[in-house]
């Protein structure tokens, strides 16, 4: 490149003088010319190494290219994977009234057939499968794989950001599903009623905060120390009933179980109380509203 320059500037000089008489009126003009290509030349010299470079790469470039099999229609997709679920994003979850195709999804569904499976939980815990002792992590993923081939858990979430803005997005997440509605239902048959309310309110401040990158704030290891005093009883078997696209929750087994018979039967049959004592139990429980009625009915 420094070659080329200074034969094309001699050149010129040599053209510009045998033109002009005078070559002292030339040296300011060779001085602008000899500075511009002096800062000029490092950029040649860098475009020159670029395009030689990429000259070189070409063919590798070219062959890599052919070997890609891109399709945009499923390119078109940002899915990421992790142990609590698949995430689904692009295209139809940017608008609010497409669905995702079922293309859009990772795997194929393989199995037709219904298929029971057993869960086990320790103390709020996953720690089993069909009576096989497993690791929490170990067992979410034999979960999810197993929902995975029945295409369990297809949904699109609405959900709000820190900044305001709500987004949508696509998830496939049968294994988790599978397992919070199991454990939801084991709770219902082994805590008390009050102990569910709080639980589940509190459940949506914390997972609310955690979203929004709060886990370091103190309220949230006090609401932890709540959820784990309220697993001590939350445990026993769920039995789940796998389908094509769906599952159902048949029922429970634990020691725990709250519904005894032993105390009467929902609808049917009670052994704690007579209809004397149903009489007396209504008249104190209507108590504060008996007296609201009549201290404002007048008004």
């Amino acid at each position: 490149i420094e070659t080329v320059g200074l034969t094309v500037l001699t050149v010129i000089s040599y053209y510009l003088i045998k033109k002009q008489n005078n070559f002292i009126d030339l040296i300011p003009f060779f001085a602008v010319i000899g500075l511009a290509a002096q800062r000029l030349l490092p950029i040649f010299q860098q475009l020159y190494y670029s395009f030689a470079h990429i000259e070189s790469e070409y063919e590798t470039v070219v062959e890599v290219s052919n070997n890609i099999d891109l399709k945009w229609n499923e390119a078109k997709y940002s899915i990421n994977k992790g142990l609590w679920g698949t995430s689904v994003g692009g295209d139809e979850t940017l608008t609010s009234n497409k669905k995702l195709p079922d293309n859009a999804y990772p795997g194929k569904i393989t199995d037709k057939k219904t298929e029971k499976i057993t869960l086990e939980f320790e103390k709020g815990e996953i720690c089993g499968v069909n009576g096989k002792e497993l690791n929490s992590v170990k067992a979410i993923e034999y979960i999810s794989n197993l929902c995975d081939s029945f295409f369990i858990g297809r949904d699109i979430h609405v959900g709000d950001t820190i900044v305001g803005i709500k987004g949508r997005v696509g998830f496939q997440a049968g294994g988790p599903q599978v397992i919070i509605k199991a454990h939801h239902l084991l709770e219902k048959h082994v805590l008390t009623k009050w102990q569910l309310f709080q639980k589940d309110k509190l459940a949506d401040f914390y997972g609310m905060l955690l979203h929004e990158g709060q886990y370091l704030d103190p309220v949230m290891r006090n609401i932890e120390s709540f959820m784990e005093s309220s697993q001590s009883k939350v445990t026993g078997s769920v039995i789940v009933s796998l389908y094509p696209f769906r599952f159902e929750l048949e029922g429970v087994i634990s020691k725990n179980d709250l519904m005894n018979t032993q105390f009467g039967s929902y609808g049917e049959k009670n052994k704690l109380w007579s209809s004397d004592d149903a009489k007396g139990f209504i008249k104190i429980l209507s108590t504060q509203n008996k007296i609201y009625q009549n201290i404002n009915e007048k008004k």
